[in-house]
């Protein structure tokens, strides 16, 4: 779906990085299921840490939703969802916890 005539440099890096994230994420949950959090390295642990921070920021306020969040939707701009996302993913957004990312279309820094 990501074609490359269609998208640029920067957005498919970002989107190839949030899939990397994402899936070694998913590998690390039955880890984390079994011998807990603590039992990762650090390096996981921060992995661990911001793949949440993407999905709860996949929660975009959606127009549609409305209905059933109770939160209004709002459109956000490709380039600012993109920078979002690479704000998570280098760290610029650790000191956040994960809530802050739930249902938020623009993160404000």
């Amino acid at each position: 779906m990501l074609d490359r005539t269609y998208l640029k440099q920067e957005h498919l890096c970002v989107t190839n990085i949030v899939k990397q994230m994402s899936q070694r994420y998913k590998e690390l949950e039955d880890v984390i299921a079994i011998l807990g959090l603590e039992e990762l390295s650090d390096q996981d642990r921060t992995l661990v840490s911001r793949a949440r921070k993407i999905e709860r920021f996949l929660s975009q306020p959606f127009f549609v939703a409305e209905i059933f969040t109770r939160i209004n939707g709002c459109y956000v701009c490709l380039n600012n969802t993109i920078l979002a996302f690479t704000l998570i993913m280098n760290g610029s957004v650790d000191t956040k916890d994960e809530g802050a990312f739930y249902l938020k279309g623009c993160l404000s820094i």
